[in-house]
Parts: C-alpha cells; sequence; structure tokens
C-alpha cells in the first residue's frame, strides 16, 4: 500500500501531539514531586511557556537545520546556525515569560532587554539546557522513525522492482513461435486439414494463459503443464514423427506451485535449440515429480555439433533470475551439456 504526502503529514501530527504532550505531563509530575506541599499554577505556567518554545525551537532545528545543513554534510554551517538558534530562542524565550505571561501573575519590575540578551550564564541555565534536552530526545527520536521510513520506502522499492522485473521476465515466450504457428495454421486451413480447428483452439488457450495466468505470482503446476502440452502439439505441426520424439513422465504432489511461464519458457528453449537448429531427429525428455520438499523438472534435448546452445545464454539467465526473484537463494537450477544432450533441472519448494 502507497502512501501520499497527506498521510504523512497525518502521521506526523500525531506523533509530535503524542511526543509532547506526554513530555509535558512527564516534566509537570517530575516537579510536582520536588515540592512537598504541591506544584504551584505559577510554575505550571513557567512549564508550559518553555514548553511552548521547546516545540518551536525542536522542529525549527530538525526540519530546518538538520534537513538543510547537517544531511546536507555541511556541519560548520549547521553548527554556527545551531548555537545562533539555540540563543535566539532562549532569548525569544525569556521576553515571552517576562513581558507576556509574568504581567499576569507577578508584580515585579520587569528585566531589561539589555539583561535579557547579555545575561549569558541565566539563559543557559533556565532556558538553553531545557531547550537541547527536549530537543534532543525529539530529533532523536525523528531519526529512529526516518530511519524505519526509509527502509520501508528501500524495501518496498525493492519489491516494486522486482515485481516489475518478474513481470518482464514472464514475458519470455519466443514470439517467433506466435508467427510461425500462425503460418501452420494458415496452411492447414488451405487444405482444410481436420487439425486447423484443433490448433486454433490450442493456440488460444495458451494465449490466454499468457495474458491471464503469466501476472499471476503463483499458479498449479497442472495448469503450467497443460499448456506445455497446448505448446508441444502446435509445435509437432512443424515437424514429422520422424523428426521429432518427445517423451514425458510427471508424477508430481497435486497441490504443488510455481511461477506461471517458467517451464513454459525451458520447453520453447528445448525446441528452439533442438529441433529448431537440427535437421536430424530430435527428441526431448520431460520429467516432473515432487517429493516432501522439493518440486523437481527436468527437460533435455538433442542438439547437434555445431549448436551453440551457451548454458549461459541469456533466456537461461532470465530463468535464472526469475528464480532468484520468487525464491531469493531456496531453489536449484542446473544447466549442462554432454554427448550432444543438453539438460536442465529446476528442483523448487514445494508448495504441499
Amino acid at each position: 500500500m502507497k502512501f501520499g504526502p497527506e498521510h504523512h503529514l497525518k502521521q506526523n501530527v500525531y506523533f509530535q501531539l503524542f511526543f509532547w504532550t506526554a513530555l509535558f505531563l512527564f516534566g509537570t509530575v517530575r516537579n510536582y514531586g520536588e515540592y512537598d506541599g504541591g506544584m504551584s499554577a505559577t510554575t505550571l505556567i513557567y512549564n508550559f511557556c518553555h514548553w511552548i518554545f521547546q516545540i518551536a525551537g525542536a522542529n525549527f532545528i530538525y526540519y530546518i537545520l538538520i534537513r538543510n545543513f547537517f544531511d546536507r554534510k555541511k556541519y560548520v554551517t549547521f553548527f554556527l546556525y545551531l548555537v545562533l538558534s539555540l540563543y535566539v530562542i532562549s532569548v525569544m524565550n525569556r521576553i515571552f515569560i517576562v513581558y507576556c505571561a509574568e504581567p499576569f501573575f507577578i508584580d515585579e519590575p520587569q528585566d531589561s532587554f539589555y539583561s535579557i540578551f547579555t545575561d549569558i550564564r541565566y539563559l543557559l541555565t533556565h532556558y538553553t539546557f531545557s531547550l537541547i534536552s527536549a530537543g534532543f530526545i525529539f530529533i532523536s527520536v525523528m531519526f529512529v522513525i526516518r530511519y524505519r521510513d526509509e527502509k520501508e520506502n528501500t524495501t518496498r522499492l525493492l519489491k516494486e522492482k522486482a515485481e516489475l522485473e518478474l513481470k518482464s521476465l514472464k514475458s519470455q515466450l519466443n514470439p517467433h513461435f506466435l508467427f510461425n504457428t500462425l503460418n501452420n495454421i494458415y496452411a492447414l486451413s488451405l487444405s482444410n486439414s481436420e487439425k486447423t480447428s484443433e490448433s486454433i483452439s490450442r493456440l488460444s488457450d495458451i494465449l490466454d494463459y499468457i495474458l491471464y495466468k503469466g501476472p499471476k505470482n503463483e499458479i498449479p503446476v497442472s495448469e503450467e503443464l497443460a499448456v506445455i502440452d497446448h505448446y508441444i502439439a502446435l509445435e509437432s505441426l512443424r515437424y514429422s514423427k520422424e523428426r521429432l520424439k518427445i517423451s514425458k513422465e510427471i508424477h508430481f504432489n497435486s497441490g504443488a506451485t510455481i511461477p506461471p511461464l517458467l517451464y513454459l519458457t525451458l520447453v520453447e528453449n528445448a525446441f528452439k535449440h533442438g529441433a529448431g537448429k537440427s535437421k536430424d531427429q530430435t527428441e526431448i525428455k520431460i520429467d516432473v515429480s515432487s517429493d516432501e520438499s522439493y518440486l523437481i523438472f527436468k527437460i533435455e534435448n538433442t542438439c547437434s555439433d555445431d549448436e551453440t546452445n551457451d548454458p549461459k545464454g541469456i533466456g537461461l539467465k532470465n530463468i535464472e533470475k526469475q528464480l532468484r526473484l520468487h525464491y531469493n537463494d531456496h531453489f536449484v537450477f542446473n544447466v549442462s551439456r554432454e554427448n550432444h544432450i543438453f539438460k536442465v533441472e529446476i528442483k523448487t519448494p514445494a508448495a504441499l
């Protein structure tokens, strides 16, 4: 779920209301315990006046000084402005108390502006230190919140990036397959072959699968194997029985799931680098099985001497990347070529 600026503003307002109210109550309770006869209304007013400037000062330091100077690594400028800001806010706090608050409950001569501006020790002990302590707590909490938000944003961005990559990787079906299939169907239609309608139906099922199942995160293996049958049937239109021999062994748990198009891409790869590149008989073997922990898919195809089916090819790299994005490191992906046989094995956690 994505949150806009309005949500973050509302979240910040709620946090500040809670934080500053809690800080004020904590200071009030602490001061109350220091007086045997209880805390007077005068002390409460002083605390409230300090509290207002603590809120203003802490927010100014964090949102203006830290965001504009400290975060941009302008440390010297930040330090100079920080010292100046603490002094100015402390002076303003004292002026507010002396000229705005005290006249309502104290009938005594007011401190002069000169005294307020020059009595640094009094400013430090009665104003600046309380401002620093409250500001330090507030800024520390804000840094923790910011770290959490940045970590969540990073995680969300990485997840969105992985989802976009998965969507891209799921679209690996060779467009030449569609072109060749349409040509074959056209040829069948010219000869009024009985296979024409069946071929159109199979192609429709494949396209339906790609469009509606492809975007999903996981699908049952049975659905992937069903569309593979359609794919094999369509590809077989291009080759005679002497050119192509296909065998399948299917024994797996019915509840197993995989990312869509994972096996189909490997089957396409076997046709592309097997029958598609060799004039001799091509044999393709598919084996799907499962145990208590893993679902195992094996596919092998014969290949000619001049076929450069690279185990590190782009298509296989994309499959490995898709597996890593979906399963992290909880999978096995083996690719080998020996004695004119190209083999691929995938082991993924079985969803039982």
